[in-house]
């Protein structure tokens, strides 16, 4: 079952029109839930992110749009698709609703719809046998500023940087920005780990505003044996770090085990991985 607007109707029924926004400009933004035992992982983070983004693209934010209705339908939507006593990947999608062209009409309305889908990892793992390797993408780079950071429908370089990376067998690829510098990967942030160094993109280099990174940062900013530090990361940096590593909310913290001829190990992530699970299981 798919939730438009409120109403719980079968996923195989059309609930958008060729006038739609999101489906004609990419005018619409999302965000992707973990919602484990109707528990829904970070909601706070992700509630304010939304309507952060939805201010910057200036749309008309609906007076119900309050964390607790949006919640309740979200978990309904759940509960429809009986995935509420059990681990589920949720997107939740608003667009501006339809007609215009680039200038949307006086009448156009926010519509939102929510997808659930099960997602059999309730809580985050590393398998530290797994095989990850990464390279650059280059053919397109991210140009620095405050629509990059944004989960926004336009997601053009990372699905061509996905079918390029599956081309060359790579299990993800690292993006650019304008400035040559790395940003993040494909589908979530990049942290580098040096001794007791530990850097990730600042959000002005144009990475993602992640929700998953805003917890790793608070993580690792109470260990005082730490320097950790949202720095510009050049491309030449990479092979020289210890470890690598990919953080979203869906699979936590994703070890990156080979880049070019480096081979990089995992005893960073792997103690991560443990704090953040402690972390959720203290937040009820």
């Amino acid at each position: 079952m798919v939730n438009f607007n409120g109403n719980l109707v079968d996923v195989s029924d059309p609930i958008l029109t060729q006038e739609n926004r999101g489906y004609k400009y990419g005018d619409a933004l999302f965000e992707t839930l973990k919602v484990v035992n109707g528990k829904i992982f970070f909601w706070e983070d992700h509630y304010f992110r939304l309507m952060a983004s939805m201010r910057i693209l200036r749309m008309d934010i609906p007076m119900n749009f309050t964390m607790e209705f949006l919640e309740t339908e979200i978990l309904k939507t759940v509960e429809a698709n009986q995935l509420i006593d059990s681990s589920a990947r949720v997107r939740f999608n608003v667009d501006r609703g339809n007609g215009g062209k680039y200038l949307p009409n006086e009448n156009s309305r926010v519509n939102f719809n929510i997808v659930a889908e099960p997602k059999h990892d309730p809580f985050y793992s590393i398998n530290s046998d797994a095989i990850y390797t990464v390279d650059l993408y280059k053919d397109f780079f991210m140009a620095p500023g405050l629509l990059s950071g944004l989960k926004s429908n336009n997601k053009a370089i990372q699905v061509i940087g996905s079918i390029y990376a599956q081309e060359n067998d790579f299990d993800n690829c690292l993006i650019l920005n304008t400035k040559k510098n790395v940003i993040e990967a494909l589908n979530g942030n990049l942290f580098l780990v040096k001794g007791d160094k530990i850097k990730t993109p600042p959000l002005e280099d144009g990475c993602l505003k992640g929700v998953m990174r805003k917890q790793v940062l608070q993580i690792l900013s109470k260990d005082v044996n730490l320097f950790v530090e949202e720095t510009s990361i050049s491309p030449f940096e990479l092979q020289k770090a210890d470890e690598l590593f990919i953080t979203n909310v869906i699979k936590g913290i994703v070890p990156i085990t080979k880049y070019r001829k480096k081979i990089y190990g995992s005893e960073f992530a792997q103690k991560l991985v443990i704090k953040l699970n402690t972390k959720l299981r203290l937040n009820p």
